[in-house]
């Protein structure tokens, strides 16, 4: 391999390792925000007891995702320096916002959360988790908007003397329309993620419960996990249009912006009038494009979400192709042909796989409010297995989402914007740092095994803590001003005990 193919290999290996936590972040920060809210409302324990059960879930996550998302940045300068000297004045913006505005505000009052249970006034305690809850879903839009003008820069123009991009509006950046397409299907997303974690928990739990006869009593399944299963189903659907409806909004955008990435995703290998979505297709892993063949195809389809209209036309891969040798040339430097293809294949399973692996959700909310109508407990061994399978599909659904996002915007590292920027763009190939392929391979088996630690890490916690359980009791702790005495020394309450 050269430098480049490592250079890829290990960025999409740290990425996509980097991303399993900061969905469940982004959408349970929330989610225990509104748990503790409904129990300062109400006073009810069992909303207590789903707080600092899941809140010591979301420590743990949140935490690793950190340790994760620092190489990241590492690797812009690593590996990347050429890519880092091209859009360095436009990419740092959004990320110099995201660690000092976003980040900041969610580490120091995570912090103020773990340890003011018993030092901060109740509705002061919830507006720390409130602060958490706003704050990643804030720093999500701002790394959303760095990777947003990387698939279709704005604000921007090109210095031929420095060769360099430079910024000219920072508003245009924020305000991208490819931002504000990504950020409500990444949010959405990240709401259905959590609430599948919580919901496969709780049924896990509840089942559990159930089965050896707890629950019938009334106590602890009954109330808490029955609770925590109904709500994370209830959340699941409603962040599931949300998905839906944002991903189709995306996807219009895109037919605009990147028609190849469409047009790859759809296995579109000739111009079409009324083209059909395809369902199942199969073809040349050699990225062949007359050798794909559509097996099963809905007709029409493939138009209408992209236009709206039946029969309207959609341009092929090698028309395309043609299109953009044409504005961008044939060759590189090295007189090399140049795909403006992404990978055919990845292309389009990553983006089936997208949405097949969304299914694992629905199949978990209506089982879950099916089987606990009517204040019903189940100890169907069944919702239980669901439970735990469901758990990871909205990840990998996730994970799916951004390797067809990326692979898909190939060979671009910053994709042209066809109706705006000129001169803003730059091929993956030219964005590598010119150093020795040994050194990228050294640090990449560095990163996969350190990423393979933490891992092992990170699943150790969270099966130790979730196979704990919610606390059979909790007590309200909070003092009546700030800076009370803690009513309780140690204990399942002690703010250390809560935070590890």
């Amino acid at each position: 391999m050269d430098v480049l193919d490592l250079a890829r290999w290990q960025f999409g290996i740290t990425t996509v390792y980097h991303f399993i936590f900061v969905p469940l972040t982004i959408g349970l920060a929330p989610l225990v925000a509104i748990m503790q809210t409904v129990w300062v409302k109400t006073g009810d324990d069992k909303w207590l007891k789903l707080t600092k059960f899941f809140g010591k879930l979301l420590l743990i996550n949140f935490a690793l995702g950190v340790a994760t998302g620092i190489v990241q940045e590492f690797q812009f300068g690593m590996t990347w320096s050429e890519y880092s000297r091209f859009v360095g004045d436009i990419f740092g913006a959004p990320l110099a916002m995201e660690a000092l505005a976003a980040f900041f505000i969610e580490s120091t009052f995570l912090g103020l959360w773990i340890f003011g249970w018993d030092r901060l006034p109740k509705k002061i305690h919830l507006a720390m988790i409130w602060a958490v809850a706003v704050a990643v879903n804030l720093s999500a839009l701002f790394i959303l908007a760095a990777n947003s003008w990387m698939q279709h820069p704005v604000g921007a123009t090109f210095n031929e003397t420095t060769g360099r991009a430079g910024m000219t509006s920072i508003g245009d950046i924020l305000t991208n329309n490819t931002l504000w397409a990504a950020f409500p299907h990444t949010v959405t997303a990240s709401f259905l993620t959590a609430a599948t974690f919580v919901a496969g928990i709780s049924a896990w739990w509840m089942v559990k419960k159930a089965r050896t006869g707890v629950a019938k009593d009334g106590t602890t399944a009954k109330s808490v996990y029955r609770t925590g299963l109904r709500f994370g189903c209830w959340i699941m659907i409603i962040a599931g249009i949300g998905v839906i409806w944002s991903g189709d909004s995306q996807a219009k955008l895109m037919f605009q912006q990147q028609p190849m990435k469409m047009a790859a995703a759809e296995a579109l290998c000739h111009t079409e009038d009324g083209a059909a979505f395809s369902i199942l297709t199969i073809g040349d892993v050699n990225n062949d494009c007359e050798g794909v063949t559509r097996l099963i195809s809905v007709p029409g389809v493939t138009s209408f979400l992209a236009n709206g209209n039946f029969n309207s036309t959609l341009q092929g891969v090698p028309e395309l192709q043609a299109q953009y040798e044409q504005k961008y040339g044939y060759t590189d430097e090295a007189g090399n042909a140049i795909s403006y293809s992404p990978n055919l294949m990845v292309t389009y399973w990553s983006f089936r796989l997208m949405i097949g692996f969304a299914a694992g959700s629905v199949a978990l909310a209506l089982a879950g409010i099916w089987l606990t109508r009517k204040g019903r407990v189940s100890d169907n061994k069944w919702l239980a297995r669901l439970g735990i399978i469901a758990i990871p599909t909205p990840f990998l659904a996730s994970s799916f989402g951004w390797i067809f996002t990326e692979i898909g915007r190939q060979p671009w590292v910053v994709a042209p914007n066809p109706t705006g920027v000129d001169g803003v763009w730059l091929l993956t190939a030219r964005g590598v740092s010119p150093i020795a392929p040994w050194l990228v391979l050294t640090s990449m088996i560095v990163f996969t095994l350190l990423y393979g630690v933490l891992a092992v890490v990170w699943y150790k916690l969270m099966h130790r803590y979730t196979i704990e359980g919610a606390p059979e009791h909790v007590e309200d702790v909070s003092p009546t001003k700030i800076g009370g005495k803690p009513r309780t020394a140690d204990g399942d309450d002690g703010p250390l005990s809560f935070a590890y």
